[in-house]
């Protein structure tokens, strides 16, 4: 007896991810350099030894004297004052000097404080003033028209024709 040929399987051949498409070709390239030998390498040590604020404040040595110890010093140190801001919302009176963005005395390690820089009178800094209003005015706004009796905005829905009738729309 004569053996067949005949693909005793159906179409198509799912054996693999490699039959029809070709070997896989990866978008990102191995590394060149093992893991141990790349974290030497100068940006990632730079990254990983440079502490963030966050991360400082969670290290275990830290200590910030300023710090509220309670709820009473925190809503004490908070930024509300309640003869100019009566009756605000409670995150509003809990807000503190350091998220508004006011100076609070002390030195965030992230942050460089901007020195102003002196004024010279020899040589004064130039200003270029440009006027601009923040919202664009319609071309059909009647609000900064000239006032004059032949405005549209001078009798609105009662204007009469010559005989005197009312216009009708």
């Amino acid at each position: 007896m004569e053996v067949s040929n005949r693909q005793p399987y159906p179409f198509p051949e799912l054996q693999n991810d490699d039959d029809f498409m070709g070997a896989r070709t990866f978008q990102t390239k191995s590394y060149t350099q093992p893991t141990h030998l790349a974290q030497r390498v100068d940006p990632w040590n730079r990254l990983n030894t440079t502490s963030t604020l966050s991360s400082s404040r969670r290290e275990v040595y830290h200590h910030d004297p300023q710090a509220p110890r309670d709820s009473l010093d925190f809503i004490l140190k908070s930024d509300y004052d309640q003869h100019n801001e009566f009756l605000r919302s409670k995150n509003e009176t809990l807000t503190q000097p350091e998220t508004i963005g006011e100076d609070h005395g002390r030195i965030l390690k992230n942050k460089k404080k901007e020195e102003p820089k002196l004024f010279d009178p020899m040589n004064p800094p130039t200003v270029k003033s440009v006027i601009q209003d923040p919202k664009k005015e319609s071309i059909h706004s009647t609000k900064g028209a000239i006032d004059s009796h032949h405005s549209a905005a001078t009798n609105p829905g009662y204007s009469r024709k010559h005989d005197g009738g009312f216009y009708t729309t």
